[in-house]
């Protein structure tokens, strides 16, 4: 008898959901007038853009030892170990060791103590970031670079670990230029 009741229940469910459904696609034909500008766009940017600016700001008041330095698109990096090898350039392959973090240090990625990540110079699919930073470095170089969301994973974040509209703090060491 239980089982009855409850297969009437999820039969009525499902006739009332169908009907809602029904209903709902004929509404969806209406056009609906949308409200949004390329200026409202660029607003909304120029919010997101100081929010994160602020929380990059907090996020290194826990971190006064950095000397971080600002580039214009608004990476910040910091070579704390410096190597005395050649200077990474566009086109160039470099194997890294490397973590990701968010801002609340929660550690997202790393490579395994016998990997290496290997990134083609502005030719590869890793955050446009990333690679600015290691255009920064020389080999044998340690560094942490702050990405902003625009120069990291953006709008939809890695679909992972690393949710939409967060900055990323990537420690890095530049172990071969393969040229």
């Amino acid at each position: 008898m239980e089982f009855n009741f409850f297969h009437k229940y999820i039969n009525i469910l499902f006739v009332i959901f169908s009907i809602n459904l029904v209903s709902c696609d004929e509404k969806s034909t209406e056009q609906k007038e949308v409200n949004w500008s390329k200026e409202k766009s660029i607003e909304l940017n120029k919010v997101i853009t100081l929010e994160e600016k602020i929380d990059i700001k907090l996020y290194l008041e826990r971190h006064k030892k950095w000397k971080m330095v600002e580039t214009g698109s608004g990476l910040q990096y910091f070579i704390y170990d410096h190597g005395d090898g050649d200077s990474v350039k566009t086109g160039m392959t470099v194997q890294l060791k490397h973590k990701v973090f968010t801002l609340d240090d929660k550690l997202c990625y790393e490579t395994e103590e016998d990997e290496v990540l290997e990134v083609k110079i502005d030719h590869s699919e890793v955050e446009t970031g990333l690679q600015e930073g290691l255009k920064k470095m020389c080999l044998g170089d340690k560094a942490k670079i702050i990405i902003p969301s625009h120069l990291a994973h953006g709008l939809t974040g890695d679909f992972n670990k690393i949710p939409p509209l967060t900055p990323i703090v990537v420690e890095v060491e530049l172990v071969e230029i393969l040229k």
